[in-house]
């Protein structure tokens, strides 16, 4: 498979959520103060980045997340949406690589880098299922 004839460098993808009291910090177990919790944030992060180029990826292959870093640089209350961004910045191999960030309805919240593998489901699983047998 040539991922790079499939993913183009560029493309993109967005998920958006409102912030609800199980999207904050004291629920999801990472701190106190009744915001967005980060795990969150990296969860739509993600999710947009599947957005970007998940459904380009022939059937029997999805990708996975192998490397994220990222600043979560400002709250956000419940009740505001959050827009997470993932864009293709370069394909190597079967590592996909995407700029990403997110936003609330008034700034800037988080952004950095992440790297996605792209895997074949089948060998994934017996790979999966070696390790559980041990």
């Amino acid at each position: 498979m040539d991922l790079v004839s499939l993913v183009p460098v560029g493309a993109c993808g967005n998920f958006e959520l409102v912030v609800g009291e199980e999207h904050t910090a004291p629920r999801v177990g990472s701190g106190r103060v009744r915001v967005l919790a980060t795990p969150v944030m990296i969860n739509l992060i993600e999710a947009a980045a599947l957005e970007a180029f998940e459904a380009l990826l022939p059937a029997g292959y999805q990708s996975l997340g192998t490397l994220l870093e990222v600043a979560h640089v400002a709250a956000t209350p419940v009740g505001m949406r959050v827009r997470a961004t993932a864009t293709v910045t370069a394909v190597e191999g079967r590592t996909v690589r995407l700029a990403v960030e997110a936003y609330d309805e008034v700034e800037r919240i988080g952004g950095g880098r992440h790297e996605r593998v792209v895997v074949n489901v089948a060998r994934f699983d017996e790979r999966v299922a070696r390790k559980r047998a041990r």
